[in-house]
This record gives C-alpha cells, sequence and structure tokens, in this order.
C-alpha cells in the first residue's frame, strides 16, 4: 500500500532532499529587514558550533537569504566545510583584523550554493590574539571592518567563534547584535556557560549596548538516553523561548561533510542531520520578530 501511494523510504528520502534544497514550493523564507549580525559562541570545545553556522548559513541561503560566513577560529573548520582555501599566507581574515584589510576583498563565494560567502581563515589567525593586544581599539576590529564594508546587499552575517573567550571572541561579540549559543545534549552540558553568560553581560554593559543572546540550539541529540532529554529539559527550563524547538540529533552524516568541502546540507541532504538543520534555519528565519521582543521584555 505504502508503495503504491509514493510512500517508500526512498520517496521520503528523496522529498526531504528536495525540501533542504529548496525545490518542495517552500522556495524562500522570509528576509529581515535588515541584516542580523550573530555570533555563535560557546566556549566549551566540540558544542557543535562550528557545524551549526555552516548548515544554518546553508539552509538559509538556500531558501533565499543571502549570507556571509565570517570565519574567527584558527583551526579554520567552517572554511574548511565551506570549501574554501585556507592555505597559510593567503587572504584570510587576519588580514582583516590586524591589517585592516576590507572585507570585501576577503569574501569568498561557496561554490554550489547562491546566495552564501565565506570569508575565511587560515593558522596565521592563531597569533592575531597576541597582535590584537598593542592595537588601537582591539575589541572593536571586527566591528570597524563591518562598518566599512557594504552589506545591505545581506540578511545574515554569521561568526563562527573560536572555543575561548578571548580577544577573537569579544571581537565577534562587539559586531555582533545577537549571540547564539548550542549546547549539547550530554553531561557538564552547561559548565563553564555562566562565564560565557557574565562575558556576553561585559561586552552588553562596556562595548556593543545592543547584544543580547537571541538563541539556543540543542545539538548532539541521543534520543536512546535518558541524560539526554533531562538535559534539554534543564536548558529548556533556564532559557525559555530562547531555545529553539528543533534538536539537532547526533548523525555520521554532519561529521562526514567537512572531509568533502561540503556542508551537510549538499552532502547528504535527506539525512537526520541535514533536515534537523533545515528546521532549525527556518526557525531562525520565521521566529526573529518573537526573539526580539522576548529579548527586550
Amino acid at each position: 500500500m505504502g508503495s503504491e501511494n509514493g510512500d517508500t523510504p526512498i520517496a521520503r528520502a528523496a522529498r526531504s532532499a528536495m525540501a533542504v534544497q529548496g525545490r518542495s514550493g517552500e522556495d524562500s523564507w522570509p528576509r529581515p529587514p535588515q541584516c542580523r549580525v550573530i555570533s555563535v559562541a560557546n566556549q566549551k570545545g566540540g558544542v557543535g558550533k562550528t557545524t551549526t553556522t555552516v548548515n544554518l548559513a546553508a539552509s538559509l541561503a538556500m531558501h533565499g537569504n543571502r549570507v556571509l560566513v565570517v570565519d574567527l577560529d584558527p583551526q579554520g573548520n567552517a572554511s574548511t566545510a565551506l570549501g574554501a582555501d585556507r592555505s597559510s599566507g593567503d587572504r584570510s581574515v587576519y588580514h582583516c583584523l590586524v591589517e585592516g584589510d576590507s572585507l570585501t576583498n576577503l569574501a569568498l563565494p561557496v561554490e554550489g550554493i547562491e546566495g552564501l560567502w565565506c570569508v575565511p581563515a587560515t593558522i596565521d589567525l592563531a597569533g592575531a590574539e597576541i597582535e590584537l593586544v598593542s592595537l588601537v581599539a582591539r575589541e572593536a576590529r571586527l566591528k570597524r571592518a563591518f562598518a566599512e564594508y557594504d552589506y545591505s546587499q545581506l540578511d545574515y552575517i554569521l561568526i563562527d567563534c573560536p572555543p575561548s573567550l578571548g580577544l577573537l571572541t569579544v571581537n565577534a561579540m562587539v559586531a555582533a547584535d545577537e549571540v547564539m549559543i548550542p549546547i549539547q545534549c550530554e553531561y557538564y552540558a552547561l559548565e563553564g556557560l555562566g562565564q560565557l553568560l557574565r562575558n556576553v553581560e561585559l561586552v552588553r554593559s562596556h562595548l556593543n549596548t545592543t547584544l543580547q543572546i537571541s538563541t539556543i540550539l540543542l545539538t548532539m541529540y541521543d534520543g536512546r538516553t535518558r541524560l539526554a532529554s533531562q538535559v534539554a529539559e534543564e536548558v529548556r527550563g533556564h532559557f525559555g523561548e530562547l531555545v529553539l524547538n528543533t534538536v539537532v540529533p547526533r548523525s555520521v552524516r554532519v561529521s562526514e561533510a567537512p572531509s568533502y568541502g561540503q556542508s551537510v546540507m549538499t552532502y547528504d541532504p535527506g539525512s537526520s542531520g541535514a533536515m534537523a538543520y533545515l528546521d532549525a534555519a527556518r526557525e531562525l528565519a520565521f521566529r526573529a520578530e518573537t526573539l526580539a521582543g522576548s529579548a527586550t521584555a
């Protein structure tokens, strides 16, 4: 009966892939009235910051939004996942922060995804924290670059932060309007989160009065364990409506995609990970007004 109605596993996977690629009748999502600048931050490593940045950016671009990813992590994993060349010596975000190079000269189009660009990171960025210390307005170097960059033609700028609370992350927060925090559904998920929240408050008090935590995304969810549901419940109880309804499951495909220079949205669009990030990006696009209202309440 299922095969007669076209409801086979293969058909469902095909429909999922079509939805991710923006070909299911939902070709475009609403664009924000002005460009949203979002820092994706959490000083804990391995929580899914880069994966979240890359796949949300790809999903938004596939559905009619114009997105720039700024890779501020010296590991450069977001650049790799978006197929950007990141050999040492190449022009990168390092040259923007330290040498004042224009973002216009650094933003590279992402192959295969129209409307998506990436400002890559190289290993040169590893020394940027030390070099920034002696520079004037060291916390606002990225903000100044954004001010000089005409991003009126963009809908989103997503900044992938390093797993630390140093000058690179502070630059991201000073330049951004919003902070998104990925939290993994595992033991010690909330460890160190208090320090991140305090840093956000410090930046808001002294450097960027418009900064707000707008979004929490639960990642690495394993529905087979009671721990995952307990962590999700605790996070939702603490952060309320800031937490997206979507949870991102553990996914082998999500982990494999960067090694092929792709996001999971193009590597395996029908996978559970791709569908979860698609749903999260849809929420991000459609509930902007609700989140803005709750953050200022």
